[in-house]
């Protein structure tokens, strides 16, 4: 309010135009209009700027302009698939050209300011960050049950091409997501020897467990992994992360000098995930205990005990 009181009471004999409007154009596009007398509070007699309904307006203009970055990633056929701009608006050029046109005269024409949004992942990082691989996990499936081989490519795809950054923690909930029908999750509430995991979304727990074995076989700092009530066929004893969107997740950190990339991929009952980094990183990694090839029997299910999370690795 103290720039606005100021600049009014400088052109109190300066009296507005009510007739002049400010049209905001996205290139030949006209996709707002203002009117000085709408965005206006009267002060003891002195014209103020409606600062409530301006920041509703740059809200409007931010939703419509903008547009999120995407990273660099690569193809199944281990091709990089360059990284692309986004965009968002400049509020702070915005609200001075908003404030130039209501203390000025006329009708005033602007082009929306926007500024280029660059993504966390370009083609320079993935292509040093795929080089060395400092830890892998497999684990398997049995493929002949659809609506868990499906939630579990989905939750594969979610966490595929991620990239850490030194210091940088990776929340797997957080990462994946809401694990709803919306997204196409389906319903599996059969799991593997009577454990029952979401219902919608089943399935998503082999996928954490294997990123957990995966990441702590590179050595990575371990924040937070809970384990089920009982041991799970696809993972040795001791070895899984439950997961689940309104209760436990996995977190874990980089805490190396350079980034890490996480790669996953489900296919024909085998889920796999390797985390790869720079060909200079000095990691320290952890002797994890590999999985026995073959399918996990099925079951009935039943609901899970939480156990305690366990401490963090060091």
């Amino acid at each position: 309010m103290g720039f606005a009181l100021a600049l009014a009471l400088l052109l109190l004999a300066n009296p507005l135009d009510p007739t002049g409007f400010l049209q905001v154009q996205m290139k030949d596009k006209t996709v707002a209009i203002a009117d000085r007398a709408d965005y206006t509070l009267a002060v003891e007699g002195v014209s103020l700027v409606d600062e409530h309904r301006l920041q509703k307006m740059v809200e409007a203009l931010a939703k419509m302009v903008h547009i999120e970055p995407i990273n660099a990633t690569i193809n199944e056929n281990d091709a990089i698939v360059p990284e692309k701009k986004g965009r968002k608006l400049n509020e702070k050029v915005f609200i001075q050209q908003f404030y130039d046109y209501y203390y000025g005269n006329g009708a005033v024409t602007m082009q929306v300011p926007v500024q280029e949004v660059y993504p966390k992942v370009d083609q320079a990082l993935i292509s040093q960050v795929r080089k060395k691989m400092i830890g892998q996990y497999t684990t398997y499936f049995n493929s002949g049950n659809k609506n868990r081989s499906h939630n579990i490519m989905l939750a594969s795809m979610a966490i595929n091409n991620y990239v850490v950054l030194p210091g940088e923690t990776f929340s797997f909930n957080k990462v994946v997501g809401k694990r709803t029908k919306e997204k196409g999750y389906l319903q599996a509430p059969v799991i593997v020897k009577g454990e029952l995991s979401e219902g919608i979304g089943g399935g998503i727990c082999q996928v954490s467990s294997t990123l957990y074995n995966a990441v702590d076989k590179a050595g990575l700092h371990i924040v937070q992994r809970y384990s089920h009530s009982r041991d799970v066929a696809y993972v040795p004893p001791g070895r899984d992360a439950t997961v689940s969107w309104y209760g436990p997740d996995f977190v874990f950190q980089n805490k190396y000098a350079y980034p890490i990339m996480i790669r996953a991929r489900s296919y024909h009952g085998n889920m796999y995930i390797s985390v790869h980094s720079f060909p200079e990183i000095e990691y320290e990694p952890r002797h994890v205990p590999s999985v026995h090839h073959h399918t996990p029997e099925e079951g009935p299910a039943s609901p899970p005990i939480l156990t305690e999370p366990t401490l963090p690795s060091m």
